[in-house]
C-alpha cells in the first residue's frame, strides 16, 4: 500500500480489492430539531455502533467513510452486514428497537435511510490524487494509476 491513512499522497492512485464487496450508505434527515429527544440518541449512537463493528476484525466490516449526512461503510459481503444488523448480542438491534419505538408517534421527526449496493469483483473504480487514502482506497490497496489504471473507462473496461 501507497503511503499511511493520513499521510497525503502525491501522485495519482487507483484503488484495488479483492473479491467481492457491499458499500453500505447510511444517513439521518432531521425534520423538526427542536424535537433533540427524537434525533439526538440516533446521532448519539452512531459512533458506538461504528467503533464496535470496526473493532471487530470477524465482523465483515472493512471500513467507514464519514461525512454529513451520510456514512459510507464497507463491508466484506452482505451477509456480513445483515448479521451485524440483526443480531441481539451486538449494539445495533437494541438501538433500532429503541429508535422504532421512540419515532411511533410520528416518524416525520426525524428520518433514517439507507442503500445498500453489492459490488462484483472489479465492477468499481476509483481515483485519488494529492490526498490521504479514502474510501475504498482506504479499505483495499492503492496502486498507481497509471497503464491501464489511466483512466476511468479504462479502470472500468480493465476490471481494475
Amino acid at each position: 500500500m501507497l503511503g499511511s491513512m493520513s499521510e497525503v499522497i502525491s501522485e495519482r492512485v487507483s484503488a484495488e480489492m479483492d473479491g467481492d464487496f457491499v458499500v453500505f450508505l447510511i444517513g439521518m434527515h432531521i425534520n423538526k430539531p427542536w424535537k433533540l429527544h427524537k434525533w439526538l440518541p440516533v446521532f448519539m449512537t452512531m459512533p458506538s455502533l461504528l467503533k464496535e463493528v470496526t473493532s471487530d476484525p470477524d465482523s465483515g466490516c472493512l471500513g467507514v467513510t464519514f461525512g454529513w449526512p451520510v456514512i459510507v461503510q464497507y463491508w466484506r459481503s452482505f451477509e456480513h452486514l445483515e448479521a451485524y444488523a440483526r443480531s441481539h448480542d451486538q449494539s445495533h438491534w437494541p438501538a433500532w428497537v429503541a429508535f422504532n419505538k421512540r419515532m411511533r408517534a410520528n416518524r416525520g421527526d426525524v428520518g433514517i435511510w439507507h442503500e445498500t449496493y453489492k459490488v462484483g469483483a472489479g465492477q468499481f473504480e476509483a481515483i485519488y490524487s494529492g490526498m490521504p487514502a479514502s474510501g475504498i482506497g482506504k479499505v483495499g490497496r492503492l496502486v498507481s494509476a497509471t497503464g491501464k489504471r489511466e483512466s476511468a473507462r479504462e479502470r472500468v473496461l480493465a476490471g481494475v
